[in-house]
């Protein structure tokens, strides 16, 4: 255990000095690969996606993904540090993506090792360490698992390849249970008037309209409200006219909304009812992002119970709601350090995330054993 924990810490050391912002994971992709060769793994990779199957992969037998990313955003500009030095202080190891998701996928990796030459497992385990989550891209998890020779490795002849299929997506969580997750709906909206000249009163103000919708986005409540993510959210976050002059009364005026979607609702019901309210074009972006949620009767989350672990909704989106199967976020570090400058992450809560995580599979064996029988 204290060999696994070591070999984490020089990783995500190793990590936080290689630049990996979303759509150029080139270099740490490369350092995953060579870390996981080195001890004797066979390793893969798809784009710049890096995954491997436990060396007595079986088909048939229930199946774990030890999924997290290795993609960053962008340095914060209030850093007052090098986000690319791992300075170790204070039990803290700062860097940038250390707490996101650098910890939770460092401990991942140390799991997959620990059980990665056992020969009676009663499960298979997949390491899948994947790209552009931080833009919720679709050269990440989502183009791993359609990938051919991903498919050829892992399906059953005549069976659906994710039968029996479940996942833990490392995401800062302070190791407790994110079981369902808010979704993404990012909405454009385009409002239209009649330009005119703003002296004499002419034409219809885009603009005026335009806070009319905004309105309804602050004021309305969707009446149903998920048990476990609370209710939808809805911010409007940007807005603009194609005026550049002061004096043009604007005829169009467009503004952004985006929308923490919950299991209570459907994209698409969200989209219609904001259509017949709004008086404006709506174009969503995208409908992939969807809420997702795992059964408290799942063997992951009855082993996480049992370790004495709380159960929670989420209102962050990772890649847990691109995967086609039941998956659980859980992962070391806090959710609330991400994305902010100077960023860290606790020595031990690497050293416990590495801990818990084969705990959690180990707890999980008798469970998956049971539903599958």
């Amino acid at each position: 255990m204290e060999q696994l924990y070591e070999e984490a810490v020089e990783l995500l050391k190793q990590l936080i000095r290689t630049p990996s912002l979303s759509r150029e994971e080139q270099g740490t992709a490369k350092l995953i690969r060579a870390f996981l060769e080195t001890r004797g793994v066979e390793v893969q990779q798809q784009l710049n996606n890096v995954w491997a199957l436990n060396r007595y992969f079986q088909p048939g037998k229930p199946t774990v993904v030890l999924n997290s990313h290795h993609d960053t955003v962008k340095p914060n500009p209030q850093y007052t540090r090098d986000p690319f030095e791992p300075a170790i202080e204070d039990g803290k190891i700062y860097g940038l993506g250390s707490n996101d998701a650098g910890g939770a996928l460092v401990s991942l990796i140390a799991c997959f090792l620990h059980f990665y030459e056992q020969t009676d497992l009663p499960v298979n385990l997949v390491l899948a360490a994947t790209a552009e989550e931080e833009v919720s891209g679709v050269n990440g998890v989502e183009a791993l698992l359609k990938d051919a020779s991903f498919l050829t490795a892992i399906k059953q002849s005549g069976e659906t390849a994710f039968r029996n299929w479940s996942a833990i997506v490392g995401e800062p969580t302070e190791m407790e249970l994110a079981v369902s997750e808010k979704g993404l709906l990012v909405l454009d909206c385009t409002v239209t008037g009649k330009t005119g000249h703003a002296a004499r009163q002419e034409g219809i103000n885009a603009l005026y309209k335009a806070v009319d919708a905004i309105n309804w986005f602050r004021n309305y409540q969707f009446p149903r409200v998920s048990p476990t993510l609370g209710p939808v959210h809805m911010n409007v976050t940007v807005i603009q006219t194609e005026n550049k002059a002061h004096n043009v009364v604007p005829g169009t005026c467009q503004f952004t909304v985006d929308i923490r979607v919950t299991d209570a609702y459907t994209h698409e019901e969200i989209v219609e009812i904001v259509q017949d309210a709004v008086d404006a074009e709506i174009k969503p972006r995208s409908m992939r992002m969807r809420a997702t949620a795992i059964g408290d009767a799942h063997p992951l989350v009855m082993a996480g119970s049992k370790l004495g672990k709380k159960s929670y909704g989420s209102p962050t989106c990772s890649d847990k709601a691109l995967l086609p199967f039941p998956a659980l976020k859980c992962g070391p570090g806090f959710s609330g350090r991400s994305h902010t400058a100077d960023e860290f992450i606790y020595l031990d809560e690497i050293r416990d995330g590495i801990k818990t995580y084969i705990e959690l599979i180990e707890t999980a064996f008798p469970f998956f054993e049971a539903s599958n029988s």
